[in-house]
């Protein structure tokens, strides 16, 4: 497939000498326009790639944080069109910063793949990240996406061993994402000589870059799991940042959306020094 935007990135990064900065958030937390805000103030904090959730009922590898985010934005009646939206409108803005997609196939399977890709790319959305559909399914969805431009971003993980390896990355593109722990997000922090070491042998099998995630909530912790990998990917502690910038009613307040700009130029600052020494 042609260069992406994901590809872009991650070679500006590379070319700056630090890693990127990968954030996520959900779409439609704690409401559609507050959400919208917080989108469009990203790139602006520091955020070089965006992971833009898809709500689901059922978020099954998720830790509490994403699992709440997620049923704020249920509540708040979020739905695909309404994501979709939000993609559409953030390019008027900004045609530069790439924005992937991810959460689960439930949602994609029920509206039609083939359709939800070309309506994605359309959209400007840059990149998939499905969990919970495997390699040997990838008919299902990842050559389609692959086919309608969009980058098919896998997830590997301390037990994807050197015989599994290949089949995850076979269609991969974008990048490799790793998920430094077991288990689900947010609930333990990555040891840094372990991701090393698996980083090291995941690039043994693939020239793409590879992003770590799972567990990362500080700009020292950015700054030590940058040092090996070529992205570092925040979630848990960005939408914990909305919960707790919320009223007793739930609902955003003035402080919502520098609640999570605030920490995401935080762990900028840390990618940014994670070479340096």
């Amino acid at each position: 497939m042609t260069e992406t935007r994901i590809d872009r990135r991650f070679k500006a990064c590379a070319e700056k000498g630090r890693p990127a900065l990968v954030t996520f958030i959900t779409a439609g937390d704690p409401d559609l326009e507050t959400s919208q805000a917080i989108l469009e103030a990203l790139p602006a904090a520091g955020a070089d790639v965006i992971e833009l959730g898809m709500p689901f009922s059922d978020p099954m590898a998720e830790g509490v944080p994403i699992q709440l985010a997620t049923q704020r934005a249920l509540k708040a009646g979020q739905t695909m069109n309404k994501t979709l939206q939000m993609v559409r409108d953030f390019r008027e803005k900004d045609q530069d910063t790439p924005i992937v997609l991810m959460g689960y196939y439930n949602p994609i399977y029920v509206r039609d793949p083939k359709k939800f890709v070309i309506e994605a790319k359309e959209a400007g959305v840059d990149g998939l990240i499905v969990v919970d559909i495997p390699p040997e399914a990838d008919d299902e969805l990842c050559l389609p996406a692959l086919e309608a431009g969009l980058n098919f971003i896998r997830l590997a993980t301390p037990t994807t061993d050197d015989r599994r390896l290949p089949a995850v990355l076979a269609n991969t593109s974008g990048f490799v994402y790793y998920v430094s722990i077991t288990g689900i997000t947010g609930t333990a922090s990555p040891d840094a000589n372990r991701v090393a070491a698996a980083v090291n042998r995941i690039k043994g099998h693939t020239d793409l870059p590879v992003a770590v995630g799972f567990g990362v909530k500080t700009a020292d912790q950015a700054a030590e799991i940058g040092k090996d990998s070529d992205g570092v990917v925040v979630g848990s502690v960005l939408v914990t940042a909305i919960r707790d910038s919320l009223n007793n009613a739930g609902k955003a307040t003035d402080k919502t959306v520098s609640a999570v700009t605030d920490i995401v130029a935080d762990l900028a600052s840390g990618v940014a020094r994670a070479r340096s020494a």
